[in-house]
């Protein structure tokens, strides 16, 4: 029941961040304790699910204060995804992700994984020109959040971005559609509505920039984001695609921020994280694992003015009353 940190293999500070937030989930570790394991060594040595929870077990069962992934990073590296080098941390969540849900056998385990953290929106495209109009629903495993608007203006605070990532769009000159209706490229309009949410959400919010020059940069400004957030509240009717009932279960508690400090090409990681037995927060540093306040978590809004500010990444967050 005791937190339990993870020691740095070298580099390895993303994946320990990430391996927390999976595991401190309750409810996905009670979909990890129900898989099949592999019947031969070879098989069980290169399954991430059972290796990850190989290590779930080996932090509960010890009484030591961190123990080594290292199995488990042996395992994925034969799934190409590299040892001693810089992770993305929204990348490596998806790659984490995806292994996990090919790899687990049984179908209502893939199922119930996929429940527990995909999204569902339907994208919209609108001719303007004409009524013709295109419908398609698609899934995400995080909402890719932009820090700036089209002007290149800083939003806010997390409210802000969620309403500018749902907000529809003109799509002129070179991105023009051809309207099947018009026979000709239009103007379209594209938007997005919500259909969905899971149990477990994930906000990414896009801190790392691309510029012309083909250099990346980290937006370090102050984003506050909320220990509460209720997307009634956040969206209206025209960005939503959900009946009541549904509605009526986006109401959602932070449970878990990862953070990053440093710049693109030189930085570390580390997560908070809400036990949601003891309901209390913990700063998981690698092997360091220590209680914090909400204080302390607030830190991680950001701040421009200094070059190593601890800035949220990853915001992951549980619904106060699901189905």
């Amino acid at each position: 029941t005791e937190a339990v940190g993870l020691y740095n293999l070298g580099l390895s500070c993303c994946l320990n961040s990430v391996l927390q937030v999976f595991l401190m989930n309750i409810r996905f570790t009670g979909i990890l304790r129900r898989i099949t394991v592999p019947s031969s060594p070879v098989q069980r040595k290169n399954n991430v699910p059972y290796q990850m929870l190989l290590l779930l077990e080996k932090m509960q069962c010890g009484k030591c204060k961190a123990v080594g992934p290292t199995e488990l990073a042996c395992c994925l590296s034969e799934h190409r995804v590299e040892l001693f080098v810089q992770h993305d941390a929204a990348q490596l969540f998806l790659t984490l992700w995806n292994l996990l849900k090919k790899q687990m056998k049984k179908p209502e385990l893939v199922a119930e994984l996929s429940d527990l953290y995909t999204i569902c929106i339907q994208e919209h495209l609108a001719c303007q020109s004409c009524p013709f109009e295109m419908k398609s629903n698609s899934t995400m495993l995080t909402l890719p959040l932009p820090l700036l608007d089209a002007n290149s203006q800083r939003l806010n605070n997390l409210e802000d971005c969620l309403r500018y990532f749902f907000q529809p769009e003109k799509l002129t000159g070179q991105n023009m559609c051809f309207c099947q209706q018009c026979g000709r490229k239009t103007t379209f309009q594209q938007s997005m509505k919500l259909i969905h949410l899971p149990q477990t959400l994930t906000l990414h919010l896009k801190r790392f920039c691309f510029e012309r020059s083909s250099c990346t940069h980290k937006l370090s400004h102050s984003l506050p984001f909320p220990q509460e957030l209720d997307f009634r509240e956040v969206l209206t009717e025209d960005q939503c695609q959900a009946d009541d009932s549904e509605k009526a279960t986006w109401q959602y508690e932070l449970f878990a921020v990862v953070a990053h400090s440093g710049s693109t090409s030189c930085g570390h990681y580390c997560a908070y994280i809400r036990s949601l037995t003891e309901c209390k927060w913990y700063c998981f540093n690698d092997s360091e694992v220590c209680q914090v306040s909400w204080d302390d978590v607030k830190c991680t809004y950001g701040h421009s003015s200094l070059f190593w500010t601890e800035t949220a990444y990853l915001l992951i967050y549980m619904k106060k009353h699901p189905q």
